[in-house]
């Protein structure tokens, strides 16, 4: 980690002169410096006590990556302390005032125009060769749409925001991190969130180019009119997009678009797994995604007492309404660091994909319980932390007991009898479990919140 103290002090160099936008993680200003009264940008954050981890992996990029036109140009990062409220952290890049692409696009939309395809062309040629630059020296993007390709007042077009880059080695040329801006990202970057031995490589660069084109054809990018999560589930399954009039515009502006190649992010399932994969265990494989055919596909396999469906990375668990022999430790055992096509859909494998999450990535992972009165939010709860304590191996028995028993003693004080529910949860709860790096559960912690104390302490009259 690099440590903010040793970092310089930016009002040194750096005077600010005005405001001119707002980034992911604080404001953006133009400064001037004060040695040679050249202009610059500046993106604040503040407070910080300690470097961000995509902070930190930007200003690796920035610092090591070599000099070209068609890349924003990087003056150093700075560090003004404030031990009271928190320091700021300044990153000093080049100036870019001619403002994004995206910007130009909507404001000709605003009044009836539209770019013409020579001045796209000429954007489209920019980002490419900033993109090559970046490949050369093995960085992928992974952001590229057009707030992220910023103008010159000279004519200049720069690739900007490396907050979510990746340096690629010579032992690591693919990637598994599924991250991105939801339009813009490339199905086999997707499919990363939900099949863990899914990877992608530069090429995913490509595909969010060809993302932006559209961009700046239509002022938009495909399905940009629909919720970001529901996108994610469409873009794997659709053919790859195009202008929303391609007859409207060149035969080589339509070729451009549909140059960028699509990457498989499906494996072929082997004839031995046949029996236990099923197209319809998870629902985006159906042709036709909507309310009706979910329920009809949830109601066939009801009948059948297959009780777990996935939709993506969502599980929808039917309360069964009596007691299924498939919670044992065998079925732990089963669940247990496998791929999830492998076994059919089940709670556990949604806990052993945050615990293997959690444990591959050092990231915190977070399980949402969702439902009606009665749907079984309750039962799911404890098949969840008895997974995960199984997956955390807790050496020690009492330590394990009291984890699965914390549940229960919450639930004595804030579950009540209600008309369709004899044991309700009248109130949400927060669980926290905490492991070691290694995996192994060290305790847990339990919140309560919203209680209903009127349906919990006196009956209705």
């Amino acid at each position: 980690m690099l440590g903010l103290e040793s970092l310089p002090d930016p009002t040194d160099t750096w005077e600010i002169i005005e405001t001119i936008g707002k980034g992911t993680y604080g404001k953006v200003y133009k400064v001037t410096n004060k040695k040679d009264g050249s202009l610059a940008a500046v993106k604040i954050l503040d407070p910080v006590s300690d470097m961000d981890e995509e902070i930190e992996a930007e200003y690796n990029i920035l610092q090591f990556l070599p000099n070209h036109p068609n890349v924003v140009k990087f003056y150093g990062m700075f560090y003004k302390a404030d031990h009271c409220v928190g320091g700021q952290l300044w990153l000093v890049l080049e100036l870019c005032n001619g403002g994004s692409v995206t910007e130009l696009v909507k404001g000709l939309l605003r009044c009836g125009q539209r770019l013409d395809e020579a001045m796209i062309s000429y954007i489209l040629y920019g980002a490419l060769l900033g993109l090559q630059h970046l490949h050369n020296n093995r960085i992928i993007h992974r952001d590229v749409k057009g707030n992220n390709i910023l103008l010159t007042t000279e004519g200049g077009v720069k690739l900007v925001d490396f907050g979510v880059s990746a340096q690629l080695t010579s032992t690591r040329l693919r990637r598994n991190t599924s991250v991105g801006t939801p339009f813009w990202m490339a199905p086999e970057v997707i499919a990363c969130e939900q099949q863990y031995d899914s990877s992608y490589d530069a090429r995913c660069d490509v595909w969010s180019l060809g993302i932006t084109a559209i961009e700046l054809g239509d002022g938009d990018p495909p399905l940009f009119d629909m919720h970001p999560v529901k996108t994610l589930f469409k873009i794997p399954r659709n053919p790859p997009p195009t202008l929303l009039h391609p007859e409207e515009w060149c035969e080589e502006f339509n070729h451009f678009i549909s140059r960028h190649e699509r990457m498989h992010t499906r494996r072929p399932y082997h004839v031995e797994n046949a029996e236990k994969y099923c197209l319809e265990d998870d629902l985006v494989n159906l042709e036709v995604l909507d309310e009706d055919t979910i329920i009809r596909q949830l109601q066939k396999r009801y009948v059948d007492l297959l009780i777990y469906t996935y939709v993506g990375d969502i599980l929808i668990a039917l309360n069964p309404f009596q007691n299924l022999s498939i919670y044992s430790p065998q079925f732990s055992r089963l669940y247990h660091g496998v791929r999830r096509a492998s076994n059919p859909p089940h709670i556990f494998a949604s806990a052993d994909a945050a615990y293997q999450c959690m444990v591959t990535f050092s990231k915190d992972q977070c399980i949402v319980i969702s439902g009606e009165s009665g749907s079984g939010k309750t039962e799911s709860a404890h098949l969840i932390v008895q997974h995960l304590t199984f997956l955390g191996k807790a050496n020690n028995q009492t330590l394990r007991e009291k984890i699965l028993q914390v549940n229960s003693l919450v639930e004595a004080f804030g579950n009540a009898c209600t008309a369709i529910n004899d044991n309700s949860s009248r109130f949400g709860k927060y669980l926290e479990m905490m492991f070691t790096p290694t995996g192994a559960v060290m305790g847990a912690r339990i919140s309560e919140y919203l209680l209903e104390k009127s349906r919990v302490i006196k009956q209705a009259v």
